[in-house]
């Protein structure tokens, strides 16, 4: 039987089994290259020698003294009432002058026994005064024996690594571990090829895992996360340029649209005219849909620039070319939504088979879960003879018995609330892999596309279509200034009484059954001591207080598909002056005479979300409002968020802030937002350059060596990288 690699060694036959479970149950620590790869999170400073005569107040000191006496003393407190507690007192000296140290509890077991008369040693600790007498509190200690000189220098100036580290491990036991482990470095088998190493001046693998553990200088701290950076850029690109090339292999029907074909008779009827960032993004999309391999494409674009219609053009170009397509929405709220646009949009173009429609009209069909069963029969054969050339729907048209006569474009709308199984299952519906076009509202930083979907092509819409109106946003700290939220109010019935309308964004419905008792709180609502505001309380008070005489209707994501869709309606054709809702409208809800929207518990939303939720006013002539009322206090973190939001529309900005708080998920895991990254050095936003170089590197590699034959080194590290469920992920991106 073949020897098992170093770095693969089992912890528990290197470690001993109990230190071992702890390692993977709490840190996800299984082999001898895992540990090596938990880096520390940052070093501690021992200090420089120093004398017991010239010790300095507040800092961190080591000393080589000699213990001059041992004192254990037992005393009583509030924790030890009978006088059991124990405090252990050390008097040591260098000659220069005389310092104490002092344990307690049952730290003072050990030193008790170690630090005798007579014995030298070293103590690191930081220097405090009690009784006007200079003192180490626990200090860290070093017993010396053999050549002290050497073992002193070396210890007193190393830095300390402190590591990721968790209640039953502490920092110092995983550094123990890992000095067990550490000669096994000089095993790992180097991913970086070693023309792009030594190009960019890296060091090896070996040597930058011996400098992340066991630096002599800072300047060895830096090389070794240069290169460790470089190694989780390149080898998680390489995966992505992998994936890229195994899709330009697959094959597809190209689709062009007619010169005189539904695409020509729509555009001729549209009563403006495209930007030019929706010409621009237009013939990206086009010319991918002529290609004879599957388009993959990534469609971002700032709330209100127009991505939809960009969308509908490409979703008609494929009808043209005899093929369907079909829009995937998160929420019935909003499939219902993008068929109605669509099918005004569309006019009579829509109305295919039916009297009064256009000669190269096409069916539009909506389908969702909640549709009744002679409704969505009528839907499923449409699709099954290809009578509807466009379909809009939730998960529903996801499912077995969804038949399509010929799938050729799957349009994804708000990628991230979609697994990837379910977009895998949509594309499995072509007889050869329809193109892909993927739209979001959230605008992403460009290294966080590179990443996250960095096998996608990127698209990005930043102009507001003429005609947008700027949006003025507001933080109304409630608690503090109770008659900014009054007047709050007053600008709703401002608004109304021009004959516009108003939202109301609450992050609950209300209707909870025990009210959310038995629930995790988190951290704010243990602050605040109360639950976020809801929906249905704060209509009812609105409709009786502030906003008493003005039409004020509910809607939440509980309501029957049919009420939802009727509130909407009714909002839409201004029969209701004020929508008071979760956030079911935050994507793609559109109703140009809204121009206020007052969210209330503000800091319980995302950045993101807020400025998705912004984005539903001020779409028509009117210039929009957005009021963010908030009772956190001015310094928390919650407020200068929300400080954020108000002080920039600029999507690609917040979506930084967000990240910068939120910190990178495990970029290639499902959830995106999980709490292990795969990226431990790598920082997808302070290291742009990194990424879009390792980007370059990795694409020109693939190209060359698509299997990765002459590199078996980085094959190795990329099935590391991609165990089973990312490798799945992967192949469903």
């Amino acid at each position: 039987m073949d020897a098992v690699p170093a770095l693969d060694e089992p912890l528990k036959k290197v470690l001993g089994p109990a230190t071992a479970k702890v390692m993977a149950e709490h840190l996800g620590l299984h082999t001898v290259g895992d540990l090596l790869h938990h880096y520390p999170r940052r070093y501690e400073e021992r200090g420089q020698l120093t004398h017991l005569a010239d010790l300095p107040m507040d800092e961190h000191v080591t000393v080589v003294a000699q213990v001059a006496d041992a004192r254990l003393h037992t005393f009583a407190s509030s924790r030890a009432p009978r006088g059991k507690g124990q405090r252990l007192e050390v008097t040591i000296t260098d000659g220069s002058g005389r310092l104490q140290l002092v344990f307690f509890g049952a730290g003072v077991h050990k030193p008790h026994k170690e630090l005798l008369p007579g014995t030298r040693a070293m103590f690191s600790g930081k220097v405090s005064v009690f009784n006007r007498r200079l003192q180490l509190a626990h200090p860290a200690y070093e017993l010396l024996c053999g050549d002290v000189e050497e073992t002193v220098e070396t210890w007193a100036g190393a830095l300390i690594p402190i590591y990721p580290a968790t209640a039953k491990l502490e920092s110092w036991k995983i550094g123990k571990a890992l000095q067990t482990v550490l000669p096994s470095a000089q095993e790992a088998a180097d991913p970086l090829p070693e023309s792009l190493r030594e190009g960019r001046g890296l060091v090896p693998l070996p040597e930058a895992l011996l400098k992340i553990h066991r630096p002599h200088t800072k300047a060895d701290v830096e090389d070794a996360r240069a290169r460790l950076k470089w190694d989780e850029a390149f080898v998680l690109q390489v995966a992505l340029a992998r994936r890229r090339y195994a899709d330009a292999q697959l094959p597809a029907v190209p689709r062009r649209p007619r010169p005189d074909g539904i695409l020509a008779a729509f555009d001729d009827r549209l009563p403006f005219t495209l930007t030019e960032g929706q010409r621009k993004v237009s013939e990206e999309i086009f010319a991918d849909l002529a290609t004879d391999h599957p388009m993959h494409r990534l469609l971002q674009g700032e709330v209100g620039s127009g991505k939809t219609l960009v969308a509908l053009r490409a979703m008609l170009a494929v009808v043209d070319a005899g093929g369907q397509a079909a829009m995937l929405a998160p929420t019935e709220v909003l499939a219902q939504q993008h068929h109605r646009s669509v099918t005004e949009m569309m006019g009579e173009l829509a109305q295919g088979g039916m009297l009064g429609g256009a000669e190269n009209a096409t069916k539009v069909v909506l389908l969702t879960g909640s549709m009744g069963a002679a409704a969505r029969r009528h839907a499923l054969l449409d699709l099954a003879t290809g009578e509807a050339g466009l379909v809009i729907g939730t998960h529903a048209l996801i499912e077995d018995k969804v038949q399509f006569h010929d799938l050729g474009l799957v349009v994804v709308d708000e990628q991230h609330r979609f697994g990837v199984e379910q977009r895998d299952a949509l594309r499995g519906k072509g007889k050869q892999p329809p193109h892909l076009l993927v739209m979001t509202a959230t605008p992403i930083p460009r290294t966080v596309a590179m990443t996250v979907f960095g096998d996608l092509e990127t698209s990005v819409l930043d102009q507001l279509p003429a005609g947008r109106s700027p949006i003025a946003s507001h933080v109304v700290p409630a608690a503090d200034k109770p008659h900014f939220l009054a007047r709050a109010w007053e600008r709703v019935r401002e608004e109304v009484e021009k004959g516009h309308q108003a939202y109301v964004v609450c992050p609950r419905i209300g209707d909870e059954e025990d009210g959310g008792k038995g629930k995790k709180k988190t951290p704010e609502d243990e602050a605040e001591k109360r639950p976020p505001l809801a929906v249905l309380d704060i209509a009812e008070q609105l409709a009786r207080g502030r906003l008493a005489g003005l039409r004020v209707e509910v809607l939440h994501g509980r309501m029957q598909p049919d009420d939802k869709d009727a509130v909407m309606r009714r909002f839409a054709a201004g029969e209701a002056d004020v929508l008071v809702a979760t956030t079911v409208i935050e994507v793609g809800v559109n109703v140009p005479n809204a121009t206020v929207m007052v969210i209330m518990d503000a800091d319980r939303f995302g950045v993101s979300q807020l400025h998705q939720l912004r984005g539903r006013v001020g779409r028509g002539s009117a210039p929009g409002l957005c009021l963010l009322v908030s009772e956190m206090p001015e310094a928390s973190a919650a407020r200068q968020r929300l400080n954020a939001v108000a002080s920039t529309l600029d999507g690609f900005e917040l979506s930084r802030i967000d990240l910068e708080q939120r910190r990178e998920g495990d970029v290639l895991g499902q959830a995106q937002s999980g709490t292990r990254s795969s990226l431990r050095m790598l920082a997808v936003i302070d290291d742009e350059e990194v990424i879009a170089e390792a980007r370059e590197e990795a694409t020109r590699i693939v190209a060359a060596d698509p299997d990765l034959e002459r590199l078996p080194a980085l094959r190795t590290a990329l099935d590391a990288l991609l165990d089973e469920e990312r490798e799945q992920y992967l192949e469903k991106g």
